[in-house]
């Protein structure tokens, strides 16, 4: 039985993960607002299967990172914690032209999944995510835990999903994306440095006292 601070950890790493503005969302919300929320819903139930593939692979690296050593561990967490704070300033530097494809509108099933398992950015977000909110708790945390991690991370996604499926469709949220969806995307670009920052601090602190 896993901790319930790592348990929590998992759990926010997952739902972060899922409801953060990216090429997924976009597409969601785009779809959402073209074809309803029933293409928005199997468009998510498709993308489940890459969510819990690229989050289990982010899981095990950061598993078999914490085995090893702590130090090691450190400068994963100061990896991601980089890799975060340029997501971040990306998103925070979207263009406000920037428009996102009707994806899924024939097949939302299949295109969900094609998406999911395909997007290049899925991996290193995955690892970024959960490694910035799991690295804190990598001592505790063995190979054994691995079937309670990815039911935790599972209720994340599934918390964000449920979430989401509520607001694609609704007129005034779809009015509001249209117009202010680029704001979303800069807000979400702050809480990713915010994040990043704090991976960075962790590891920093870690990787000093190991020396000390």
């Amino acid at each position: 039985m896993i901790d319930a601070s790592l348990a929590f950890a998992t759990f926010l790493a997952g739902f972060i993960y899922t409801i953060a503005p990216g090429p997924a969302f976009l597409a969601l919300f785009a779809l959402g607002a073209a074809k309803g929320r029933g293409p928005g819903a199997w468009f998510m139930a498709g993308h489940l299967v890459g969510d819990v593939l690229w989050s289990v692979l982010a899981l095990a690296a950061i598993i078999g990172v914490s085995q090893v050593g702590p130090a090691l561990f450190d400068v994963l967490g100061i990896c991601c914690g980089l890799y975060l704070i340029y997501m971040g300033a990306r998103a925070v530097m979207t263009s406000r032209d920037g428009k996102a494809a009707v994806i899924g509108a024939e097949r939302p099933l299949v295109n969900g999944i094609f998406f999911g398992l395909t997007n290049p950015k899925s991996y290193p977000v995955a690892l970024a995510t959960f490694g910035a909110l799991v690295a804190p708790h990598g001592s505790q945390i063995t190979w054994s835990d691995t079937p309670a991690l990815i039911v935790s991370a599972l209720f994340g996604f599934l918390a964000a999903y449920a979430i989401l499926y509520c607001a694609i469709g609704l007129p005034p949220v779809r009015r509001f994306f249209s117009r202010y969806g680029v704001w979303v995307t800069r807000v979400v670009g702050v809480v990713f440095i915010g994040f990043g920052a704090k991976s960075l601090a962790d590891g920093a602190r870690g990787l000093a006292s190991a020396r000390g």
